[in-house]
């Protein structure tokens, strides 16, 4: 094959893999080649699949329900998705206000696409999920992003958000809870975020993949606190990949005015058709089913948490804000940083890995040098023995 380079679209200059895929990646490269590797950098659950969720699949299979589908998704789906958010947050909304995607990753995607474009100015926070950022670029639109900080426990703030706002802004993108420091933004916050980006004629994007793994019984109903003020401006992506352990499933949706949804199926007509029909059903089945499972995970997450938090915080050197949601710790590795040994959390990172095979991701990922993202979605023997290695690496290097 020839060895010259390729000429691609200008657009792939502005974007490029996504540095937590490529953890992972990474992790599977040194599992195959027979390294006994300790996985913290993964952004998914290590529970199955609830059997109730697996079990819809197979009836699905045993139907024979494997063609296409309705290109929103199945009027099944979309009731269940827009029964969940009448229960949960108290939003009156019908099947054509929901498109069921790929994925949370694809409802931004298609709200990007739909939404964005060269000239506007879309707001958004870090440390933050770095597709975010990336789908604005791809959009032809300028990402505007502001920082949250350690020392507020990278709590998400209205005023900061709207000190950003220029007269090119065309709407604010919040997730919450974050990734990765798994902060929230606060429903004080968010009445305030609301009525003013309503004054200012702005769209609210919220990205709620996490939303329903939200510790110590924290009021977080954003969607109504944002649909209260400004329900025709306002979109909401979701996702069963997190709350129901289904990320290979690849089974989301995006919930918004019907002229946003009708755009989202037109560009989703030219791409991905339909999500997976045996994944709709699947996703019914979690919706609609019994949510013990759910309950149960979060409070597996939650003894987690606070054990990892206390394991590092045997070493004050880790700077680390309690995450309030998600499955994420955030701790400083800045201690552990010199000009003449470990210079970034990225060379951190990728030393921790070939010295002690304990994946993390370096917080440069999400435009916070100097952080590293632990993932708590392991066992708990698992994640002793890989902060216990964390931290004799980061010893041994101090």
């Amino acid at each position: 094959m020839s060895t010259q380079p390729i000429p691609l679209a200008d657009r792939m200059e502005r974007i490029g893999l996504s540095p937590t895929i490529r953890a992972t990646m990474e992790a599977d490269r040194l599992r195959r080649s027979g390294v006994d590797v300790i996985d913290l950098g993964a952004g998914e659950p290590d529970f199955p699949t609830p059997p109730h969720i697996v079990a819809a699949a197979h009836a699905a299979l045993d139907q024979q329900f494997t063609k296409y589908t309705a290109n929103p998704g199945i009027l099944e789906l979309r009731q269940a998705i827009a029964e969940r958010y009448r229960q949960d947050y108290g939003l009156a909304i019908g099947p054509e206000h929901v498109i069921a995607t790929a994925g949370g990753k694809q409802a931004l995607f298609h709200v990007a696409l739909s939404l964005f474009g060269p000239g506007d100015e879309v707001v958004t926070h870090t440390p933050g999920w770095p597709t975010i950022v990336e789908q604005i670029k791809i959009a032809g639109a300028t990402p505007v992003v502001v920082r949250t900080r350690l020392e507020d426990g990278f709590a998400v703030r209205a005023a900061t958000l709207l000190a950003a706002v220029t007269p090119r802004t065309r709407a604010i993108i919040v997730n919450s809870p974050g990734n990765p420091t798994g902060a929230l933004l606060d429903e004080a916050e968010a009445a305030l975020l609301a009525r003013e980006a309503a004054r200012l004629g702005l769209w609210v994007v919220l990205d709620l993949c996490y939303e329903r793994l939200v510790y110590d019984e924290r009021p977080h109903r954003l969607p109504s606190i944002f649909a209260e003020a400004m329900a025709d401006r306002l979109l909401l992506a979701g996702s069963a990949s997190k709350a129901w352990a289904m990320t290979g499933w690849r089974s989301g949706w995006l919930v918004g005015p019907e002229a946003v949804i009708k755009a989202a199926g037109a560009l989703q007509s030219h791409t991905t058709s339909n999500v997976n029909s045996i994944a709709q059903k699947a996703t019914v089945a979690a919706l609609t089913g019994p949510q013990a499972c759910v309950t149960e995970m979060l409070a597996e997450y939650r003894r987690r948490r606070d054990q990892v938090i206390a394991w590092l915080g045997e070493d004050a050197r880790f700077e680390c804000a309690v995450p309030q949601g998600a499955f994420y710790v955030f701790p400083s590795v800045a201690a552990f940083l010199s000009p003449d040994r470990l210079r970034t959390s990225l060379q951190f990172s990728e030393r921790l890995l070939a010295d002690e095979h304990v994946v993390t991701t370096a917080g440069e990922a999400f435009d916070a040098p100097g952080f590293l993202r632990v993932s708590y979605a392991a066992s708990l023997d698992l994640l002793k023995e890989g902060i216990s290695r964390l931290v004799r690496f980061a010893r041994r290097h101090a």
